[in-house]
C-alpha cells in the first residue's frame, strides 16, 4: 500500500484551478519531492494531504485513511511543516518543543533520539525566543516540532525557500537521516537542484503533474544533443542563436547557454566554428541533460501545443 494515494484531485479557487485531476503515488519510505515554481499548485496539493483543505473533487489518502473523513486519525500520524513559520515566537526553542510534544500526548525525553541530530544544532540557543533565530534555526526548530510526536509521514513545504545555501544543505542531510529511519517524507520545492537530493520527484507545473520519475530518469527522457555555451554577454546573442538551422532549443541556463540539437553527428568543434562565423567567440562543451533542461523542455514543448 503507497504511503499516500491521490486520485483524480481537483481544486479551485474560484475561476482559478489550482490543481486539475491530480494522480500521485508515493512509496513507504521514500524521500518523494514535489518540484515546480510558485504557483504551480504546491502548497494547495500539501493542505489536502495534511487535512487542512478540502478537495473540489477526487482524493487523497494517506496511509490508507482518507483525508477527508479520517482527519483526526491522520493528524497524529503526519508530520507537517509549512511554508511560512508558524510557530510560537515569543515562546524559546526549549519550550516550543515541549508545547508541541505535549499536544501529541508524549513529550521531548521519549522521542529525543529522533530529534538529537537536529536538537544538537540548536540547544545553544534553547533559551532564544524563537522569533529571534536566524532563517536556518527557524527552520530547524520548526522540523524538530514536525517530528517531536514521531510520525510515520513527514511533509514539508518548501522548507528551504529563503535560508543560505550552507542551511539549505544541513536541512536535507537532516533529511536524509529522518528517511533512513524509515520515515516517508513529502518536500515541496521551487529550487530544480534540489530535485536531485529525493528518490523520486513530480512535476508540476499550472495545478497539473507532468511527469514522475528518479532525477536521472528525468534526465535521461530529453530528447536532444546538448551543448554549454560560455561567452562573454551571450544572452545578447540568444536569438540569433534560435534561429540557427541545427538548433532545436536555446536557452540561458545562469552565466551560460544551453544549445540543444536534433543533429546528433554535430560536435563541439563544429557548433564554435558556426558561431565564430556569427561573430560570437564562444566555448562549447558537450554535457550531459539535468532534470531543469527536462524541466525547460517539457514546458516549451506545452507553449507550442
Amino acid at each position: 500500500m503507497p504511503a499516500i494515494q491521490i486520485t483524480n484531485l481537483s481544486k479551485a479557487y474560484g475561476e482559478v484551478k489550482a490543481l486539475s485531476d491530480i494522480n500521485l503515488s508515493v512509496n513507504g519510505g521514500e524521500l518523494f519531492g514535489l518540484i515546480g515554481p510558485d504557483g504551480a499548485g504546491k502548497t494547495t496539493l500539501i493542505r489536502i494531504i495534511t487535512t487542512l483543505l478540502l478537495p473540489d473533487s477526487g482524493c487523497a489518502t494517506v496511509l490508507g485513511l482518507d483525508t477527508r473523513h479520517d482527519y483526526k486519525k491522520l493528524r497524529g500520524l503526519i508530520g507537517y511543516m509549512p511554508a511560512v513559520f508558524s510557530l510560537y515566537s515569543d515562546l524559546n526553542v526549549e519550550e516550543n518543543l515541549n508545547f508541541f510534544a505535549g499536544v501529541f500526548g508524549t513529550s521531548v525525553r521519549e522521542n529525543y533520539d529522533l530529534i538529537k541530530g537536529i536538537y544538537h544544532m540548536l540547544e545553544p540557543f534553547k533559551h532564544r525566543p524563537a522569533g529571534k533565530l536566524s532563517g536556518g534555526m527557524k527552520q530547524k526548530l520548526a522540523l524538530s516540532c514536525a517530528l517531536i510526536h514521531r510520525p510515520k509521514v513527514l511533509i514539508l513545504d518548501e522548507p528551504t525557500t529563503g535560508v543560505d545555501a550552507v542551511s539549505r544543505m544541513e536541512l536535507w542531510d537532516l533529511l536524509h537521516e529522518i528517511k533512513d529511519k524509515g520515515i516517508t517524507t513529502f518536500v515541496s520545492t521551487a529550487y530544480m537542484d534540489e530535485a536531485k537530493q529525493c528518490d523520486r520527484v513530480a512535476l508540476i507545473q499550472k495545478g497539473k503533474i507532468f511527469g514522475v520519475n528518479s532525477p536521472n530518469g528525468f534526465a535521461q527522457m530529453f530528447p536532444y544533443k546538448l551543448f554549454a555555451v560560455y561567452s562573454s554577454n551571450i544572452w545578447l546573442h540568444l536569438e540569433s542563436i534560435r534561429q540557427m538551422v541545427v538548433c532545436e532549443t536555446a536557452y540561458m541556463f545562469g552565466n551560460k547557454l544551453h544549445f540543444a540539437t536534433n543533429s546528433f553527428d554535430l560536435r563541439a568543434e563544429n557548433l564554435r566554428e558556426s558561431l565564430l562565423s556569427m561573430g560570437i567567440d564562444a566555448q562549447v562543451d558537450e554535457i550531459e541533460a539535468g532534470i531543469e533542461d527536462y524541466f525547460i523542455y517539457q514546458l516549451s514543448e506545452k507553449s507550442r501545443s
